[in-house]
């Protein structure tokens, strides 16, 4: 299993892509402080200021412990990975992460912003890794998709990452029937690591659902029995679900401070990694 969309000359010309439209991947980036977003989307992300002044540091949060969840799976013999709505490259990718574990392992970035894709081949040049566009909609649009085939052994365990992205869809919608498509491809051992935002009844909860509406267009909050859901039936490793400043899979015994204890923004999301029988 080797190529990816980065080595391939033919395949490296730049998606058009909207700037005057605020874009989940270039908010992200804006609130951490990269260089890869335009005027509407710092519009977006001083929104979430506004309401949430620590938003920055939930975003923070939330790749702390996209790293901490890879290196686990990676140390249990996970060595691919599936990232959707992976985002715009920044410290510590996915494939930073699992390196660290296996040199070997492979990763595929998934994102539906082309300027993700366009960025992402610009700088992941290795045989290890493959950006390609396509939504989680549309589950069989990354099955199908040849760099997907060809980067991922769907015969063997894969790390199935849906980190950030399901409070961009309302239930309405049905994300988890998007997930178990994917889910449905992939064998057993298996791992589905999910971070999303979680509604435990606190203030901070409401006011980041506010900015996400208001800045764009979506961001909805979920009590953390539904998050549960979006887990498929499938059994949690220890901690189970939890904040990310409580959630230590490598150690899930060590002393954690109690959610009294915590941070206004390390109440904001939770997170947790299923593991198919």
């Amino acid at each position: 299993m080797t190529g990816s969309d980065a080595v391939r000359p033919d395949r490296q010309s730049n998606p058009a892509f909207d700037v005057n439209t605020p874009a989940i991947a270039r908010v992200y980036d804006a609130l951490l402080g990269g260089k890869d977003n335009f005027a509407a989307d710092r519009h977006a992300a001083d929104v979430y200021l506004k309401h949430v002044p620590d938003t920055d540091l939930c975003v923070r949060e939330n790749r702390d412990v996209l790293v901490r969840g890879v290196k686990y799976m990676a140390r249990r013999g996970i060595d691919q990975f599936l990232d959707i709505g992976s985002g715009l490259p920044t410290e510590t990718n996915t494939h930073d992460a699992a390196h660290e574990v296996n040199p070997d392992a492979t990763v595929v970035y998934v994102d539906n912003d082309p300027i993700v894709t366009a960025h992402g081949r610009a700088m992941l040049s290795s045989e290890k890794t493959a950006v390609v566009t396509a939504d989680l909609r549309l589950p069989h649009t990354m099955l199908d998709h040849p760099d997907v085939i060809e980067t991922i052994d769907f015969d063997r365990p894969v790390g199935l990452m849906v980190v950030g992205l399901h409070m961009h869809f309302h239930d309405d919608e049905g994300p988890d029937e998007w997930v178990r498509v994917l889910l449905d491809a992939m064998p057993s051992g298996t791992h589905l690591f999910i971070t999303d935002l979680v509604d435990t009844g606190e203030p901070i909860q409401q006011s980041v659902e506010r900015a996400g509406l208001e800045s764009l267009g979506n961001g909805w909050t979920r009590t953390p029995e539904r998050i549960r859901e979006h887990f498929l039936g499938l059994d949690l490793v220890a901690p189970g679900l939890d904040f990310p400043a409580r959630w230590f899979p490598d150690d899930p015994h060590r002393a954690v401070p109690t959610p009294d204890e915590l941070e206004e923004h390390q109440r904001i999301l939770m997170a947790g990694i299923g593991v198919k029988a």
